[in-house]
């Protein structure tokens, strides 16, 4: 880890370390701060939290949320829940999966999209849906995407 990442975990569990249960808040902040939780991270993570290594990284390694890895310039998260299924998500899947060239949980070779499953948006009513970065999209046919995926490309 570099000394400004460090400095930035160190905070994190300076602030959070006292917690009961601190160990989900940590993560979720250290990944909200860095942007993925460094595996180097996981000993200062168990030192503070008087926890194993392994307990840490069991806890990481269980929630697909928490990426080990930095993601793309853009995260696109896809729902995958049951009620975005009934309206074509699996269609969209395969299309966006074709478009990117990339499948689940992997980053384009240029780094600019990271490719997530999700499951569920809290849009089920207007599915299918997928959220790029902050932003939440309903009702994406394989066109809308297409004309969503131009408008990042033209944001470069």
């Amino acid at each position: 880890m570099g000394a400004e990442t460090d400095s930035r975990i160190t905070a994190v569990l300076d602030r959070l370390g006292d917690l009961p249960g601190a160990l989900l808040p940590v993560l979720h902040e250290i990944q909200h701060e860095i942007g993925h939780i460094p595996p180097t991270a996981v000993p200062a993570i168990a030192r503070a939290l008087n926890l194993s290594r392994a307990e840490v990284h069991g806890v990481i390694s269980f929630y697909s949320h928490f990426r080990t890895e930095p993601a793309g310039a853009h995260l696109i998260q896809l729902c995958r829940a049951e009620a975005c299924q009934a309206v074509g998500s699996r269609e969209l899947e395969a299309h966006v999966k074709a478009r990117l060239g990339i499948d689940y949980d992997a980053t384009s070779e240029d780094g600019r999209i990271t490719l997530e499953p999700v499951y569920c948006l809290g849009n089920c009513a207007c599915g299918p849906s997928l959220q790029i970065d902050e932003h939440l999209h309903a009702r994406v046919t394989p066109q809308r995407f297409d004309a969503l995926l131009a408008g990042l490309e033209e944001s470069r």
